[in-house]
């Protein structure tokens, strides 16, 4: 079951668990999802992984970006949360973080900027995380194929 796991045989769509997210727990039901190779006019390829689910009754769509970074060419993935006020921002990264925590088993690091920006930052095993669900497995494994340093 295990070995299924690692290889993307779970389903993202319809599911549904417990996550997280600034040291409350969260109901997640993942309703909708797409992930696609974009190209940048500079020629990089980035995953842009966008989730549509429920956080304890409200419907949110969130899209991450992952990207090589540093000379350790390392993948770390990047959202900032939206809304108006900073209250509501802090809240909608902690709903973030709760979905991700639910889908991976990790918590993402969330990140306030001096004015007033939050950003919520994901490491390789968010992404690992993410390959063990059939829908974003391939787009996930060809973009790391594709970037990584041999």
């Amino acid at each position: 079951m295990e070995e299924g796991k690692a290889r993307g045989i779970l389903k993202l769509e319809g599911f549904e668990g417990e996550g997280r997210g600034g040291g409350r727990r969260h109901v997640v039901k993942a309703v909708g999802w797409s992930a696609e190779l974009e190209e940048r006019q500079d020629g990089k390829t980035l995953p842009r992984i966008r989730i549509a689910a429920e956080i304890d009754g409200v419907k949110c769509y969130y899209t991450i970006t992952y990207g090589r970074y540093r000379k350790i060419n390392a993948a770390l993935g990047f959202a900032t949360a939206r809304a108006g006020v900073p209250r509501d921002r802090l809240a909608d990264a902690e709903r973030l973080a709760a979905v991700i925590k639910a889908l991976t088993g990790r918590e993402p690091r969330i990140i306030e900027r001096s004015d007033g920006t939050i950003e919520i930052m994901y490491s390789r095993a968010h992404l690992d995380g993410l390959k063990r669900y059939a829908e974003p497995a391939d787009t996930v494994e060809r973009w790391l194929e594709a970037t990584s340093r041999r």
